[in-house]
């Protein structure tokens, strides 16, 4: 399966988590690229969008190899093979950073605004794809500990294995493609794939905000 550009996959994306519509949740989506999903999920769903923001932590000889993710919380997913492998005083300061920095960009996204409460609510994962899966595994711990009712995992692509381990951790994943054959890299399956910027986001989650106005 193929998506014009991220809209075009939040869009079908939407579509299919349309049994979700009209229940009490949030659509969490993960920054840069997913909060173009997330806004079209959430408007389609009724729901209010928030961010959650693991940071991934590259391995120190290859930056581009993810060994681990890191949630604002301090939530860790790790590949614990590679991390045994490398300096800990390194990991634990990488982790100090990058931990930072989610939070560092929290404040620059949304001004400071505190998470919207999760707990007894349905939380909804989203992503504009999954390659190793670390940074997903970060957010669902991230969440898991704010006590959502329940967590569903929603992305237009993942590698078939990731899917099969995201599904002992959450209570659903909904994906566009079954990844049996996976491409190598999500950005293969989008004809339209660019960095989204930071001032992007901003104005995402700025248009996100005023629509939860007009409807409360």
């Amino acid at each position: 399966m193929r998506f014009r550009d991220r809209t075009d996959a939040g869009k079908q994306l939407s579509a299919a988590l349309s049994e979700y519509r009209g229940e009490a949740g949030v659509v969490l989506a993960l920054p840069r690229g997913g909060v173009v999903l997330g806004i079209e999920v959430a408007e389609g769903l009724g729901m209010p969008l928030d961010l959650v923001i693991p940071r991934k932590i590259g391995h120190p000889q290859q930056p581009e190899y993810a060994i681990a993710a890191v949630a604002e919380s301090g939530e860790l997913a790790a590949n614990e093979a590679e991390v045994r492998r490398v300096d800990p005083d390194w990991f634990r300061n990488a982790v100090d950073r990058e931990q930072a920095e989610a939070k560092r960009r929290r404040q620059l996204y949304l001004g400071g605004r505190a998470p919207l409460p999760l707990a007894g609510k349905l939380a909804i994962l989203v992503d504009d794809g999954i390659a190793t899966g670390l940074t997903m595994f970060a957010a669902i711990r991230d969440v898991k500990q704010r006590s959502p009712a329940r967590t569903v995992v929603a992305v237009p692509v993942a590698p078939a294995d990731t899917v099969a381990q995201l599904r002992r951790e959450v209570d659903a994943v909904v994906t566009l493609d079954d990844g049996e054959y996976f491409l190598g890299a999500v950005g293969a399956y989008y004809d339209d794939f660019p960095q989204v910027s930071d001032s992007e986001v901003v104005a995402l989650m700025q248009r996100a905000a005023g629509k939860a106005a007009l409807e409360a």
